[in-house]
This record gives C-alpha cells, structure tokens and sequence, in this order.
C-alpha cells in the first residue's frame, strides 16, 4: 500500500494515508450500491403484485404460504398484518396497509419503497431485469479483476491465526464496544470482514441471481435443472426474496460501521482510495 504522510503530525502520533482500494474496486463498489438500490425498490414492486411466498413448485391464492403480508377490513378498520409460519403480527401504517398523505392505501410494501410509486407489474420487472443483469456484468468484472490482481487471495483470504476462536471472539468484543482496528491492523481488513465478504460474495450473491434466474420460464427451458436444484420455482422465489432480505441487513450494518468507525474517512477511501490511519511518530 502507498503511504502519503500528512502535515498535520502531533507529537508522539502522525497521520498516514495509505492506498487501501483499487480503481476498479471502487467503481464496482458504487455501480453495486446503484444497482441493488434499483433492484430492492422494484424488487418490491413485483413482490406487491401478490405478497405471499410458498415452498415447492406452485404457489396461487388458497395454497398454505409461509409468508404473507396483507390486509383485512375496509375503510378506517382497514389493518396490515405480516403472516409468517402461522403467526401473525399487525403491521398498520406500513406494511399491509400504508398512510400517505392522510390516505390509506392497502399494498404489501408502501408507495415510498417502491419503484414506481404507482402498482405497475410491468414497469417493475422492467426495472428489475435491467439493473439485474448490470449487477451480474459488473460481478463477473470484479470476479475477474480480483483473481487475476490477486485481490482476493491477499486481501480476503482470512489466515489461520485470523480464524482461531480466540482470535475472532476477541474481534466480535472489540466490534460490540465499537473499538476498530487503529495503527497498523487498520491496514487490512479484519478476519469479521473478510469472513462477511466471503460469505456475501460467495453465497448470497450467487443464490440470488441463481434463484432469480429459476423464476425465469425461458431460463427454465433451457436449465430445467435449476428448478430441480431448488425444489421449485415457488421455492426459489422465497430464497430469492430471503437472500434480498440478508443483504439489506448486510447493507444495513455495513453502513452503521462506515459511520461508526469514520464516515468521512471511509466515504474518501472509496471515493480516492485513500484512507487515513494513525501511527507512533518514531522519525528523530
């Protein structure tokens, strides 16, 4: 890593900006937040247009589903309510039954976290399709840049020392005491981060687009097999849809850690690709 020092050492402690992200790392990084941005909000669009999710190969109206998200009554004694494996929990004002601007409005997800705004089946799929096969192009390049770079071999490659259970649980510690890596640990990223990396390139990635392209029936005719992987194609939308919902609370944290442990200096480092850290200044 390239190491820039700046002018404003103190006495004892200088700061070090060191190279921490590649060129193409940070544009795919950016065109995956543009990318499932659009994908969660029309992704939630076409689940409004029927808010249940089955297990096995057919799922319609009447069949026993192990999630649904609806409304019961008319009028102001409209309510929402979220069905899961046979327990249900009222959800009004947002899910099932949404307010916006004094009006009631009964969908599975509200207007707001929608695209479009409007119910439209078509203009949702449209936008689904198109920024889902961005996604997967702008995979297959950081796939490719990162096995020929050595990208992930040296920087997400955890080590055996890394993945001792004391090692780890001492890193969860310091992440539930929001203390982060300072000097020279925050160099590289930790065996947590490497280990949720992998595990979201690695699994949550590939089912999604796998169990996405099971929906699919021309996909269907030409890889019957898919079907046979997954049990279904009505099981493969709940893992699609349970593999969305992963990833948003992978999102959800990513972004708490950002601010967390230094929103400036992490939006910088993949925006430039420098990031500052803290050293002992040992300079006479």
């Amino acid at each position: 890593m390239t190491q820039y020092a700046s002018k404003d050492n103190l006495a004892e402690v200088r700061r070090v900006f060191i190279r921490r992200h590649s060129i193409a790392t940070r544009l795919t990084h950016w065109i995956n937040v543009l990318c499932l941005s659009f994908l969660l909000l029309s992704g939630l669009q076409i689940f409004n247009a029927h808010p249940e999710l089955y297990w096995g190969h057919y799922g319609a109206n009447g069949d026993p589903a192990v999630l649904t998200i609806g409304s019961a009554g008319e009028g102001d004694s409209a309510r929402g309510f979220l069905r899961v494996a046979g327990i249900e929990l009222p959800t009004t004002g947002v899910l099932g039954v949404s307010t916006a601007e004094e009006e009631q409005t009964k969908r599975a997800f509200p207007a707001w976290a929608t695209l479009p705004s409007f119910q439209n089946l078509a203009a949702g799929r449209r936008w689904h399709f198109f920024f889902a096969w961005l996604f997967v192009i702008n995979g297959v390049i950081y796939l490719g840049f990162g096995v020929l770079s050595g990208h992930f071999r040296r920087d997400l490659a955890p080590t055996a020392r890394e993945l001792s259970p004391r090692h780890l649980g001492r890193e969860v510690i310091d992440h539930a005491r929001l203390r982060f890596p300072q000097g020279e640990e925050a160099k590289h990223y930790n065996a947590l981060q490497k280990l949720t990396y992998l595990t979201v390139i690695g699994v949550l990635l590939p089912l999604m687009v796998l169990t996405g392209l099971t929906m699919s029936p021309g996909v269907d005719a030409a890889l019957p097999v898919l079907v046979d992987i997954f049990g279904g194609r009505q099981s493969a939308r709940t893992i699609h849809f349970l593999t969305a919902s992963f990833l948003m609370v992978f999102v959800i944290v990513h972004i708490a850690m950002v601010i967390l442990s230094g929103t400036w200096n992490n939006i910088r480092s993949m925006i430039t690709g420098r990031y500052a850290i803290k050293e002992k200044d040992t300079r006479p």
